[in-house]
């Protein structure tokens, strides 16, 4: 057996410039519009036999594995091909022997007079067969794989084409591996965005189903995330004698960990011990429990708005987590106000913070606007921000019903943004005063 390295080729007729040029623009044409490895390889193998006359391939691989174990991973006679990403329990698992000593060599090398002993592990891959070529592909320098070129007459491989086998091996190799990374990270991203998608649908659970039939209040909402789930938060809760408590909040940050934190505000809020009154006692409730349960070593908070509206004297009192202040616009009255008279530090910062409470005495037709930073931070292809003021404007202009006033600045707000994604979440709740 006469082992050289570094000597490789074809023989047989030679294919003319024009006929291999064609043939390697419509292979290259053919693997650019592939999505699949395993058809890809397919592909490819079909075209260089084309190109290159070989009797048999074998494609080895000991990524994983240590010498002198190898898999074999494709075989030209195989009748079923397996797919070595998806099926490696099917790979046919050898140890030392002719194989063995060539992927482990880490380099090509040829072999002119091709003699393989009845027990060499690969015998029944390699016999009948005189001529044999050795193609290392390299991933981080080593060559975990190897393909390995057969010719039954010995002396068929020529020397002066190995190096090119050597580098387009290696080329399609890599573009491979790329197209497996792709499959890989596209299976990841469907498993992640499943798990997302649960996780939104948990949130939107917590939100309330359908709005409370509150007297004397008409309401609308209305809550968009800008990923699978958010942090933003809106809830209503029975009181004593007909009143009720309206709560907003927003969690800082966004997607799941701000849903989580979302979620985790909710279960507090609902475990208020009795009626959670007066406006006050219940942000320093959920304030209390986030600071020092959750929030400790989280570099996150919490912003809320939390006010109790009663029917009876048409009031509501409130107070204010560090929360955009709810706008009120006056039935008959152009000019917008913002309800700030009780500003305080966002839930999760300060264990001790006190709450003060703010008192509006509402009429008939008066409207209020709550709504997250995800509206007034809405940005402009420049980088502008939407504003309090545009929203203001919205509301000045407005003396449609509710839900009409949601969809109004929703608009607004779109037009704005001119096609820009949305960077937080939104949300809007509206009440009118019957």
């Amino acid at each position: 057996m006469n082992l050289t390295d570094g000597q490789s080729a074809v023989a047989g007729g030679p294919v003319d410039t024009e006929t291999r040029l064609a043939i390697i623009v419509e292979t290259m044409r053919e693997i650019s519009r592939q999505t699949d490895p395993q058809a890809m390889v397919r592909l490819y193998g079909n075209r260089i036999r084309s190109l290159l006359p070989i009797d048999r391939t074998v494609s080895l691989s000991r990524r994983d594995l240590q010498s002198p174990q190898f898999r074999v991973t494709r075989y030209s006679e195989w009748k079923e091909a397996i797919n070595p990403w998806k099926e490696r329990h099917r790979l046919p698992l050898l140890e030392g022997g002719l194989l063995g000593e060539l992927i482990y060599a880490d380099k090509p090398c040829l072999i002119d007079d091709l003699i393989v002993p009845d027990d060499d592990p690969a015998a029944e891959y390699l016999a009948g067969h005189r001529s044999l070529a050795a193609v290392p592909q390299y991933d981080q320098g080593v060559a975990l794989n190897m393909v390995i070129a057969l010719r039954e007459e010995p002396g068929a491989f020529l020397p002066e084409q190995l190096p090119e086998m050597v580098w387009t091996t290696n080329l399609f190799g890599r573009a491979t591996h790329n197209l497996v990374l792709a499959d890989q990270l596209q299976t990841a991203y469907d498993a992640v965005d499943r798990e997302l998608r649960a996780v939104a649908d948990i949130q939107r659970a917590l939100l309330p189903a359908e709005l409370p039939k509150i007297p004397r209040m008409e309401l609308a909402a209305h809550y968009q995330s800008s990923r699978r789930a958010g942090g933003d938060y809106y809830d209503f809760f029975p009181l004593p004698d007909g009143r009720w408590g309206i709560l907003i909040a927003d969690v800082s940050g966004h997607g799941t960990p701000a849903a989580v934190m979302m979620a985790i505000t909710h279960t507090i809020a609902h475990g208020f011990p009795g009626p959670p009154m007066p406006a006050p006692n219940m942000l320093e409730f959920l304030n209390q429990r986030l600071t020092c349960r959750y929030m400790g070593d989280l570099e996150t908070f919490v912003t809320a708005f939390y006010g109790i509206f009663d029917p009876a004297k048409g009031q509501l009192t409130y107070a204010s987590a560090g929360h955009n202040p709810p706008l009120l616009k006056r039935c008959g009255e152009q000019r917008v106000s913002s309800l700030d008279e009780a500003q305080q530090l966002p839930l999760g910062i300060y264990p001790d913070q006190k709450y003060d409470e703010g008192t509006l005495q509402l009429q008939t037709g008066d409207r209020v606007l709550f709504y997250t930073d995800g509206i007034t931070e809405a940005e402009d292809p420049s980088g502008t921000l939407f504003g309090q003021r545009r929203l203001e404007q919205v509301m000045e202009s407005c003396c449609d019903n509710p839900e009409q006033l949601i969809q109004r600045v929703l608009t607004a707000v779109d037009s704005f943004s001119a096609g820009q994604p949305l960077r937080d979440d939104r949300t809007l709740v509206v009440a009118t005063v019957g």
